[in-house]
């Protein structure tokens, strides 16, 4: 890893260069974690450190490994490079006249004109104002595409609606690269409309050529993280040993559900960047997928505190206290959000997930369909919605709602999970089946989906008990939090005739019910099972406690629980005083 001085210098820079050519997302990202490298607080005053302070304790406190133990990216052995800075002569090729110019277009930028940015810069041929010319000739096109999508379709429609600027802008900037006068922005551009295109494996080569002349453009990183959907796309890659490549291999790893790996680099990049809000946002989103919620909740109310009018993840810090049943805490994060901006898609969805949770859910659809309508492409709020849909029965709209979650990322394992609950719901156990297995190959180490397909597996159309029994014991392996696999294991088994492999589960589902001291319907059959089974293999001490437990309820199990002690004082009579 590159020392924190370099990593400051590069970032001061890039935040400028980005800035300068309208690249906000990449240089908000930039500036965010050069404020997560420590400064040393023997050369600044106290001001000068204000923002990194009382932050310390969470961040050390789920770190798994020093920088120095962690095996994600070895300090020994790699060489980082130092990619040339944009500061010479390339950067001011233009003369004062050209300057003028792009002054003049960069504020038409700003302001959202693209047209007439690209049009003022239609004579000037220095790199810089040949990028906003086609940046903005490409933002142009995007944004009458959402026009005609919105007046074709309606504002969630679906459209053939495409960029007509793209055929202008590939002959460009196609030219330019083989001409080999491109700069690594124009050629994060060409990436963008390769794209979009469809041209994936050149729009991957672009990228790359991207990144690695001016590896500090996270935008040029995410989209081609997008790019990469299998382990063996990421890994052919010909990356630079560049330290942004491990931001990038983090967020990778993530995306292709690889979230201990990812956890790894982040780990180690809170080496240099120890006090990124960024990393630890994504620390929390790898341990939301891997359903450790107690410690999501900690890192989120760790980053309010550091960053009270934070909006970005907050939505799945929503979910966690959704899951949770956090009804208080979720009612003052959505207040929060809505007083911060209310029209961003995740404060929607934040305030759609509250209504949710009071069991709303007709206004809940109303600010995920409000979410939708800022950002089309929000795949919580479609997903989200879909829930929703079926909680309200509706499922022809869950259905579709769902699909268009899919349609925008086909790695999304809950919108397939919804699609094959919304199937289940109308009595068509195959297709629903098919979809929990799409679900389930994404996620295996989530128990709900195995239980799910095993649900699927026990209907009466299918009533395939023995692969059930196979999808509870993988759920049972997985953390079965609302432990119900163990008892539909007892239950299937003892259906099938195996009191041996019935009485197994039976018993290790009554330890647990009295570890997490619940009572119920399960402890019951659980017990009344143990005790006829024990009864019948003579182990009549063991049967006596269960049936000594059953005479605590005051239902008929009690009346069996009497009937039970007195067969087994006989059976005692008998074995002592033989006829």
């Amino acid at each position: 890893m590159a020392s924190k001085e370099t990593c400051r210098t590069e970032l001061r820079t890039a935040v400028r260069h980005l800035s300068e050519r309208g690249l906000y997302s990449a240089a908000k990202w930039a500036g965010e974690q050069l404020l997560g490298i420590e400064q040393d607080p023997s050369k600044h005053t106290p001001s000068h450190t204000r923002f990194q302070r009382g932050s310390s304790s969470i961040r050390r406190r789920f770190r798994t490994a020093t920088p120095a133990e962690s095996s994600a990216t070895p300090s020994a052995g790699v060489s980082y490079v130092n990619t040339p800075s944009l500061m010479g002569v390339e950067e001011y090729d233009y003369d004062l006249m050209d300057n003028d110019f792009y002054m003049m277009a960069k504020s038409y930028f700003d302001c959202k004109e693209y047209k007439r940015a690209a049009h003022v810069l239609r004579d000037q041929t220095s790199k810089i104002s040949m990028f906003l010319r086609c940046y903005s000739l490409y933002l142009a096109g995007e944004k009458r595409k959402e026009e005609e999508m919105i007046e074709l379709e309606g504002p969630l429609g679906k459209s053939d609606a495409t960029n007509r600027e793209l055929l202008s802008l590939e002959r460009e900037l196609s030219t330019l690269r083989k001409n080999g006068s491109i700069d690594p922005f124009c050629l994060y551009v060409y990436g963008l409309v390769l794209k979009e295109k469809g041209s994936e494996n050149l729009a991957r080569s672009v990228l790359v050529e991207s990144v690695n002349s001016y590896p500090w453009n996270w935008s040029a990183w995410s989209e081609l993280q997008t790019l990469c959907t299998t382990i063996e796309a990421l890994n052919s890659l010909n990356l630079n040993n560049h330290w942004m490549k491990d931001f990038f291999l983090a967020s990778a790893y993530q995306e292709l559900r690889l979230h201990n790996e990812s956890l790894a680099k982040y780990e180690y990049l809170q080496g240099t960047f120890v006090f990124s809000n960024y990393i630890q946002a994504q620390i929390a989103k790898a341990q939301y997928n891997l359903r450790e919620f107690e410690q999501v909740e900690v890192i989120f109310e760790e980053l309010l505190r550091n960053d009270p009018y934070r909006i970005e993840d907050m939505d799945m810090y929503s979910n966690v206290l959704y899951a949770k049943e956090c009804f208080s805490a979720l009612s003052y994060l959505a207040h929060r959000v809505f007083l911060t901006d209310k029209y961003r898609p995740e404060s929607c969805c934040i305030i759609g997930n509250y209504y949710s949770l009071k069991g709303q859910h007709e206004k809940s659809v109303v600010y995920f369909r409000r979410a939708l309508k800022l950002n089309k492409n929000y795949l919580s709020a479609w997903t989200l919605m879909g829930h929703e849909y079926v909680e309200m029965k509706n499922t022809s709209a869950a259905i579709d709602a769902y699909r268009r979650a899919v349609d925008i990322n086909p790695c999304d394992y809950r919108a397939w999970y919804g699609l094959g609950q919304a199937y289940e719901m109308m009595g068509m156990p195959y297709y629903a089946l098919h979809y929990f297995k799409k679900s389930v190959f994404l996620q295996p180490n989530d128990s709900r989906l195995w239980i799910a397909m095993a649900q699927c597996y026990e209907t009466e159309q299918l009533h395939m008990l023995e692969q059930a029994i196979k999808c509870y014991e993988r759920a049972a392996n997985c953390n079965d939090r609302e432990a119900i696999a163990l008892h539909q294991l007892a239950k299937l088994h003892s259906e099938l005739g195996r009191t041996e492999e019935a009485a197994f589960y039976y018993k290790k589902d009554l330890e647990r019910m009295e570890a997490e001291e619940r009572e119920g319907p399960n402890m019951v059959a659980a017990l009344m099972f143990l005790a006829q089974h024990c009864k019948t293999q003579k182990r009549f001490d063991e049967a006596e406690v269960y049936c000594n437990r059953l005479l605590d309820y005051t239902g008929p199990e009690k009346e069996t629980a009497k009937s039970l002690l007195r067969g087994i004082r006989h059976a005692r009579d008998i074995e002592h005083f033989p006829p």
